[in-house]
């Protein structure tokens, strides 16, 4: 008979001597995938992606040329066919790159003007009937609100002389009331900004003329709080100079919404809050510097872009889950949806072949995902890879111990890294961002870092990162639903007290074919005040038999 404790214990031994082995297996792989950029307060870790040594062997000609592809776009090459236009928000933090004298001299003029401007509202130089501006409202809309929504959320500091902001980034009525409401008795000493390039943005218009509107019921001059960052002789443009407003800012067509924080879109509001923009310039500016190294594996945003390659085989297959640890980047996934969605969601790619890349983003925060949809990243469908966002400082000043010697903060270490750990058991792959403190300086990095890897990802698979056909066609279709709307009106109020049913509407106004739509456009006027359109039930029984009434 074997003896079964001798045999026990060779059993516990191997086991023991198999987890040293692959704990050290580790350990030299997280050494070998480590990239700390000590002069950044950086660092990256892709250890935890399943890739082996060969991959980036067969993906380095390729990486080189998308470097190449990069130094072109810098230099000035035609990024956007489409519109025939340069891509250059890489000079807004360094202008001797521009091509020529003529931009570099707008961004540095630029700049002067928004720091003298932002000067003469902290110091009252400019201010309201009532006295200095304490508030702003900052219309836009997709990248003329995401950018300066997420920096104010990272940055913004109460004891600083800076505004608080306020966005209108949608055209929800409800979403403008809330924020009047909130601000009513405050509208005199409240700044508005109106960011759209083309001056003509639906959702940034309404906005606007919801704003003009509220002032003007509160007796005040309009022109006398708003400020637009706009393109030089565009509709807001020649609106704003004909009305007087307190000043203007350009917006260059060389830069894109989803890569305008660092432009005037973002500087402006953000110098208003009193957050450090040089510094944010400055943190983008090496972090571009960083990510311009030709060798892959010292180039982080090269290894974001591989990872991204890697993970979803190229064309977007799992989706990328972004968990920051720190409340101040609550706003980071939905700042990355954007910038990523819009720019890698393609239907063809560069040689006019339908290929529908894209890749997925989504995130909230940590420790809030562990109760959510962590319990889905670990057990559920491995559709995903995540990216966790580590901050190392907790906080300015002494944490109070929560145990003996843990403090909150070591409490949220402790969720970031035991999450990670657990979906590294379950074959869930993940790549670890780790700064310093977030600070002007980091997240001016930060938004440089994942600018430059959208633009190597997607030179890596072919598309053009810098237009977006398809909001376009979304716009388009809005404009034609609207033209649906004035004719149903029309035709509704040119036959009063008699009731329809959506398919006469719809045939009447010769649209046969939009019978569905005629139905939802008639239930919402039905739905609000003063459109004065009555739904009226035929039968119990058949939910297809409304009519529609104008009285």
């Amino acid at each position: 008979m074997p003896n079964i404790k001798f045999l026990s214990t060779i059993v516990i031994l191997t086991l023991l001597i198999n987890i040293k082995a692959l704990e050290a297996m580790d350990w030299n792989r997280f050494k070998k995938y480590y990239l700390p950029i000590n002069d950044l307060g950086f660092s990256l870790d892709i250890s935890r992606m399943n890739f082996d040594d060969s991959f980036f062997s067969n993906m380095e000609d390729r990486m080189q040329k998308a470097f190449s592809n990069m130094d072109e776009l810098e230099k000035g090459a035609i990024a956007n066919p489409d519109e025939n236009r340069m891509v250059g928000h890489y000079w807004l933090r360094n202008s001797d790159l521009a091509p020529n004298k003529e931009i570099r001299k707008e961004i540095d003029q630029t700049l002067q003007h928004i720091h003298a401007f932002a000067k003469k509202i902290h110091s009252g130089e400019i201010k309201s009937n009532s006295g200095p501006f304490k508030n702003m409202i900052i219309i836009g809309i997709g990248g003329s609100a995401l950018g300066p929504q997420f920096v104010s959320q990272a940055l913004f500091n109460s004891k600083e002389n800076g505004l608080a902001p306020y966005f209108f980034d949608n055209t929800d009525p409800d979403g403008f009331d809330i924020i009047l409401e909130h601000l009513k008795y405050h509208l005199d000493q409240t700044l508005v900004i109106v960011i759209s390039k083309s001056g003509s943005t639906p959702e940034t218009r309404n906005g606007m003329l919801e704003a003009e509107a509220a002032y003007a019921k509160a007796n005040l001059n309009f022109a006398k709080h708003a400020i637009a960052i706009t393109a030089e002789n565009s509709k807001l443009d020649k609106l704003s100079k004909e009305q007087g407003w307190l000043d203007t800012f350009p917006l260059w067509d060389w830069v894109g919404g989803r890569t305008s924080e660092l432009a005037t879109v973002g500087l402006v509001p953000a110098a208003l809050e009193g957050i450090n923009i040089n510094e944010m310039l400055r943190g983008a500016k090496d972090m571009d510097d960083v990510t311009r190294n030709p060798i892959t594996k010292e180039n982080p945003a090269a290894l974001l872009a591989l990872m991204w390659y890697f993970a979803t085989d190229g064309r977007g297959a799992k989706d990328m889950v972004i968990l920051p640890y720190k409340e101040r980047l609550s706003l980071f996934s939905k700042y990355l949806q954007q910038l990523i969605m819009e720019s890698l969601g393609k239907e063809k790619n560069l040689q006019g072949k339908v290929v529908h890349q894209g890749i997925t983003v989504y995130g909230n925060k940590g420790s809030t995902d562990q109760h959510a949809y962590v319990q889905q990243l670990r057990d559920g469908v491995n559709n995903f890879f995540v990216t966790f966002i580590e901050v190392l400082k907790d906080r300015h000043g002494k944490s109070l111990n929560v145990d003996p010697g843990i403090t909150s903060g070591d409490y949220l270490n402790a969720f970031l890294l035991g999450t990670r750990e657990a979906l590294s058991e379950n074959q869930r792959q993940s790549i670890t961002i780790t700064i310093d403190e977030v600070t002007p300086y980091s997240i001016g990095a930060l938004i440089a870092l994942y600018e430059r890897a959208v633009g190597l990802y997607a030179s890596l698979i072919g598309i053009n990162a810098y237009h977006q056909p398809g909001v376009e066609a979304g716009k388009k279709a809005a404009t034609e639903i609207l033209n649906i709307q004035n004719k149903v009106e029309n035709y509704l109020e040119q036959n009063p007290n008699h009731p329809f049913e959506a398919i006469q509407i719809a045939e009447k106004i010769a649209a046969p074919d939009k019978i569905e739509i005629v139905y939802k456009i008639l239930e919402h006027l039905a739905a609000n005040s003063g459109k004065n359109i009555t739904k009226m039930e035929q039968t119990p029984f058949e939910k297809t038999t409304f009519k529609f009434l104008k009285k």
